[in-house]
């Protein structure tokens, strides 16, 4: 029989993606069939599964951690936030439409049979499915018709743990608060929590695991300390952007604008890996450095919308000059299409807008077309002549001169486009930076010798890492009960 479980957060960005792929190559690291799944996903950093779809990047890393292929069963509801005209909705896989808030909120329940055989699916193979919730479940306001959290765990019977981020503060008054306010039926659902992201003398919190055994009868099955591990793992959430400051020192400064409706960023954390690299998010109402040798402009959910918010922070300008003075510049999907002279929309797929002039610095065109191009690809890159593997998630077609000096053959198909003096190329591959010997060779055309890392194996071995430091602070009987 397949044992479930269902890791819920008293908040976002609390840790669960991080815990659940964790967990899950714990299982596979003894022997057990494991799969995660997800109901309900919000992000725009999402990937190709193995079977052909969109799912979020996270379920995509949580399969890498089971050692499965990947499927859009995994994460069977996927939101990717747009401009005015709300999220896409991409249903086990596929695009199923467009709604605003309200309009998702009437649609739910009607989500609810593709999530339950999704969910069927995921389970009909497995030893143990490792489930995990979006934002917190003691958003009531949303339990109506709710797929996401503790709708999906009453439907499914799953039972949960909930997960608090002691390193935010208010960790006992956020478990607390979530076991006064659930519904009875929601409540007996919880099994127990877990504490994440603490730093320093764990016997300090004895007290406040007793205190919230005194206020909600729930046992503790854990204090998870600060894995700084997990900062080697792709980020799935925007949210984590934020967080990253400015360093300094390193031999080349890359710049990347975060744009508001940023997509796939995790295409830059193999650079943000190498030692010799100062990977810097450039906040809007803040200019670009004057000292970066490279910029990239990363994927967008929509570009028009993301190209109007870049000249509204005078990005453009900073860019401008920053050609001027010899620098360089790479767009991936969304940027590659700003960076060409215009952008149309004729159907008003991404919105209001029908068209943009773009940023001018690739003679390229891109129009909007309703067919979305997705899928996993085997690549070779022209300009350094190497071997590329990455994905595409794309809408429109892009053409002009510059695509006679395309950066990368995909399948055997021409892709991208390079301007006449090699400053400023543009693709529509995802991952291009992850590929090793792309890497290196990039860095050597900037004076830094060899790539340093070997990216995938780094992430594999972030993951055993991660799944050690469960095995050991994780409650035993809980653990063996759950791992059997």
């Amino acid at each position: 029989m397949t044992r479930k479980i269902m890791l819920q957060g008293t908040g976002s960005d609390v840790g669960k993606s991080v815990l659940v792929a964790g967990l899950c190559r714990l299982a596979s690291n003894r022997g057990l069939k494991v799969r995660p799944f997800k109901p309900q996903n919000m992000s725009n950093n999402a990937a190709v599964s193995d079977d052909g779809g969109e799912i979020g990047r996270a379920q995509w890393l949580q399969s890498l951690a089971a050692r499965v292929p990947s499927s859009v069963h995994m994460n069977p509801v996927l939101l990717k936030p747009q401009s005015d005209v709300g999220s896409q909705i991409i249903l086990q896989g596929k695009v199923a439409g467009k709604a605003r808030g309200k309009e998702y909120q009437a649609l739910k329940p009607k989500l609810l049979g593709a999530v339950m055989e999704s969910f069927e699916f995921i389970s009909s193979d497995a030893d143990l499915v490792v489930v995990e919730g979006a934002g917190s479940p003691a958003e009531i306001n949303l339990r109506a018709g709710d797929i996401a959290n503790m709708g999906f765990a009453t439907r499914a019977g799953v039972p949960v743990v909930l997960v608090g981020d002691i390193d935010r503060g208010g960790v006992i008054a956020s478990l607390v608060g979530t076991h006064a306010i659930l519904p009875e039926e929601d409540r007996l659902m919880v099994t127990g929590y877990l504490i994440n992201k603490f730093r320093g003398d764990v016997s300090l919190f004895d007290d406040g695991v007793s205190a919230i055994h005194r206020f909600t009868g729930w046992p503790c099955f854990g204090i998870v300390p600060w894995l700084k591990s997990a900062g080697r793992l792709p980020a799935e959430d925007s949210v984590v952007l934020e967080k990253l400051a400015r360093g300094g020192g390193k031999a080349l400064k890359i710049a990347v604008p975060v744009l508001s409706r940023i997509a796939n960023f995790d295409d830059l954390d193999p650079l943000a890996a190498e030692p010799e690299v100062d990977l810097v998010f450039v906040r809007p109402g803040t200019p670009l450095p004057d000292d970066a040798g490279l910029v990239i402009i990363p994927g967008s959910k929509s570009t028009i919308a993301d190209l109007e918010d870049f000249r509204a922070q005078g990005w453009d300008r900073d860019l401008e000059r920053h050609v001027r003075r010899g620098g360089r510049v790479v767009g991936i999907c969304g940027g590659y299409q700003m960076l060409g002279s215009r952008v149309t929309d004729p159907l008003g797929i991404e919105g209001s807008e029908r068209e943009i002039t773009g940023l001018g610095l690739l003679a390229v065109e891109t129009e909007m077309a309703p067919e979305k191009t997705v899928r996993n690809s085997r690549a070779w890159s022209l300009q350094y002549d190497v071997a590329l593997e990455g994905y595409e998630i794309h809408l429109g077609r892009t053409a002009g001169p510059d695509c006679a000096r395309a950066t990368v053959s995909i399948d055997g198909r021409s892709d991208g486009a390079m301007s006449p003096d090699g400053k400023v190329m543009g693709t529509y591959l995802h991952g291009l930076f992850g590929s090793d010997g792309y890497r290196a060779a990039l860095l050597k055309s900037f004076g830094i010798e060899g790539g340093g890392i070997n990216y995938r194996q780094s992430v594999d071995a972030a993951l055993d890492d991660i799944a050690a430091e469960l095995e050991a602070v994780l409650d035993r009987a809980w653990l063996d009960r759950l791992l059997g």
